[in-house]
């Protein structure tokens, strides 16, 4: 749907979408919203289950992985997917738009770590940045900000971040996860592409990686 939020906007391919979306006066930005959700609701419509998803989500469920949800959607077809297609599925937290700033920075997947009680301890060199604990009540903004030696911040290396956007890997990587692309015929480009760890082409498929595992692209 991105082209269709573009040409509303009048905005080129370069653009991001809700980057532009914040630099306009307040007003502004409530039209430029509610025409980004019109798109967004007529598309819910059209929405089908990628496949693999349900085997997926029965072998999740059945071992008691947590799962959350970080996207830059609203709310309303982050709804109508929960209780269309995985209804019984525990996901906490949603991430939505709502969260600044979204994706592809990483402090939403950073935020899903520590609600999860996922947390390191800084090490003896200050960090570039981080999410502290102690920031978890801050509001719908959490940027990251320089760590201190010894500091508890929210740790996302356990992770798997799974996505089908350039801005998944990214947020992903920057967070410290492990990410996997769930390639098609518009994202392939991104199979070669520093951030991504692993591609699959069916959601079950993720299956077989928690069971025997995977190696990543190393980190700088």
């Amino acid at each position: 749907m991105f082209g269709q939020m573009r040409s509303a906007l009048s905005i080129s391919r370069q653009t991001d979408i809700l980057e532009h979306i914040y630099t306009l006066p307040p007003e502004a930005q409530e039209t430029a919203m509610a025409s980004i959700r019109a798109i967004e609701a007529a598309a819910m419509t059209q929405q089908t289950p990628q496949p693999g998803l349900a085997k997926l989500m029965a072998y999740l469920d059945s071992r008691g992985v947590r799962k959350g949800i970080c996207t830059r959607n609203f709310d309303a077809p982050v709804n109508h997917l929960l209780t269309k297609f995985l209804a019984g599925s525990v996901f906490e937290p949603i991430v939505t738009r709502d969260f600044r700033p979204p994706k592809p920075d990483p402090a939403g997947i950073l935020h899903i770590a520590r609600s999860w009680g996922l947390t390191r301890t800084v090490g003896r060199e200050k960090e570039r940045d981080g999410l502290p604990v102690e920031e978890s009540e801050r509001g719908a903004d959490y940027e990251l900000m320089p760590t201190h030696p010894g500091e508890e911040v929210a740790d996302a290396s356990g992770l798997l971040m799974v996505g089908d956007s350039i801005d998944d890997m990214t947020a992903g990587r920057r967070a410290g996860a492990a990410t996997v692309l769930l390639v098609n015929d518009v994202n392939r480009h991104l199979v070669d592409h520093e951030h991504t760890d692993l591609v699959i082409e069916r959601l079950d498929e993720l299956i077989g990686v928690l069971e025997e595992g995977f190696r990543g692209r190393e980190i700088e």
